[in-house]
């Protein structure tokens, strides 16, 4: 039985991936019935067929062709029946279409932008009403409470991607120079994986999505943890060094060390089980090789 942590299309713990799987369903079910249904007419033609050859030759038949007519019932029913399927089809996927595409966010909603880069994910949560006005930024790990709505905003840096975690909802394009919106309330906690969807460059494949739902008490602590300040630790501070004298602090932030605007916000980046957009576990001979040549684990 799938659970969190697996991408499973037909597994949803959200209203909208619910909505879409019942729908997948409902196809996949008229699909099988129609194939049913013609295959079986398909092996009664050649049955009978095989019969009246077999006549015919019992009989002496000298070949001559056999004058076939139509049949208007027949004719009718195969013109009528798949009209109304379609049109059905289409009413209920309009009806799906509608209820989870809003365009607006639910009520009482976390509003979280989405920011789609070559090939990695900014998270960005804005300060809610009784906050101190700090935002939030995080990379490629989405933190979300358990039972409340999400409406994320998704905009993208650089290319299309797609924004796709099959358990909580459908994919949904980030457009250049476009602003596009989707939501999900994920049901139960776990963790749940996803990817971009659309082929955006190299490394496509490895720009993975990993969304944690929380119950709500957790999820305010962890915001609470990212809105302070970086750790100020002695026993790194040769590594800190580092990163302020070299290029690093021109691509990447430190919330009171740097502001750089290209690369993954890295305050709390210990607090992340992944580095890489997913690609690869955050432990510390990771940490190293990358820094030392991310070419060789993820060129591009």
């Amino acid at each position: 039985v799938a659970g969190p942590g697996v991408t499973a299309i037909f597994e949803a713990d959200s209203p909208p991936s619910r909505e879409i799987r019942d729908l997948g369903y409902l196809v996949i079910g008229i699909c099988a019935a129609i194939f049913v249904v013609v295959q079986a007419i398909l092996v009664i033609a050649i049955v009978r067929g095989v019969r009246a050859r077999r006549r015919a030759d019992a009989a002496g038949d000298t070949g001559e062709p056999v004058q076939l007519h139509g049949s208007v019932p027949i004719e009718v029913a195969w013109t009528v029946i798949p009209v109304v399927i379609v049109f059905v089809l289409t009413m209920i996927t309009i009806r799906t279409i509608r209820d989870i595409d809003l365009t607006e966010a639910p009520e009482g909603a976390l509003e979280v932008v989405v920011i789609g880069h070559q090939w990695w994910w900014e998270f960005r949560y804005p300060s809610e009403d009784g906050d101190d006005g700090k935002e939030v930024v995080v990379a490629n790990e989405l933190h979300v409470p358990v039972g409340r709505p999400v409406w994320l905003r998704l905009e993208s840096a650089d290319v299309i991607h797609s924004f796709w975690v099959p358990r909580l909802a459908g994919k949904k394009d980030l457009v250049p120079a476009w602003t596009n919106h989707l939501w999900f309330t994920a049901e139960r906690p776990g963790l749940y994986l996803g990817q971009c969807a659309e082929y955006c460059g190299t490394q496509h494949a490895h720009m993975l999505l990993r969304v944690y739902a929380h119950p709500q008490d957790e999820f305010d602590a962890w915001l609470d943890r990212q809105r302070r300040p970086a750790v100020e630790d002695p026993s790194v501070e040769a590594g800190r060094r580092v990163f302020v004298e070299y290029a690093c602090m021109n691509c990447h932030t430190i919330d009171g060390t740097s502001d750089g605007m290209f690369g993954p916000n890295l305050t709390h980046l210990a607090s992340r089980d992944t580095i890489g957009s997913g690609f690869i576990t955050l432990d510390r001979e990771n940490l190293r090789a990358w820094i030392d040549d991310p070419q060789r684990l993820k060129p591009g």
